[in-house]
């Protein structure tokens, strides 16, 4: 009952800031100021992957949670996949993102990482006997 819990509630939460990345993108482009067409698109598409990603990383684990047999080794594959993609992201965006003045670029590492703890714990007790 708590592995579900805890990967239901891990990938609700990366699947919705993946939400969050893509309902901003147009703002986000025009706080960077004049730029270039091409950077304006540039920065568009990698704004609109990442949210994507992130999107896919909450959806594929819960969706293995509720569809698939959780005995099966798919089930632990595939989510220790997404959790480590996150953990990836979340390095990355403590050496990029959050060194900028921007709140949520500052909150990004530590939300994936939650995430993907909590996602980690779900599969580990969902998988391991106790």
């Amino acid at each position: 009952m708590w592995a579900i819990a805890l990967l239901y509630i891990g990938s609700i939460i990366i699947f919705l800031w993946g939400v969050g990345h893509l309902f901003p993108t147009k703002n986000i482009v025009e706080g960077f100021g004049d730029l270039s067409e091409d950077n304006k698109k540039i920065i568009t598409m990698e704004w609109i992957a990442e949210g994507l990603a992130l999107c896919f990383l909450g959806l594929l684990p819960l969706f293995l949670t509720i569809f698939s047999d959780q005995s099966e080794v798919a089930f632990f594959i595939g989510n220790l996949c997404c959790v480590s993609m996150l953990v990836v992201l979340a390095i990355l965006s403590f050496f990029t993102g959050a060194k900028t003045s921007v709140l949520p670029m500052k909150l990004c590492p530590f939300i994936k990482l939650t995430g993907a703890t909590l996602m980690l714990l779900g599969t580990m007790i969902y998988t391991i006997p106790l």
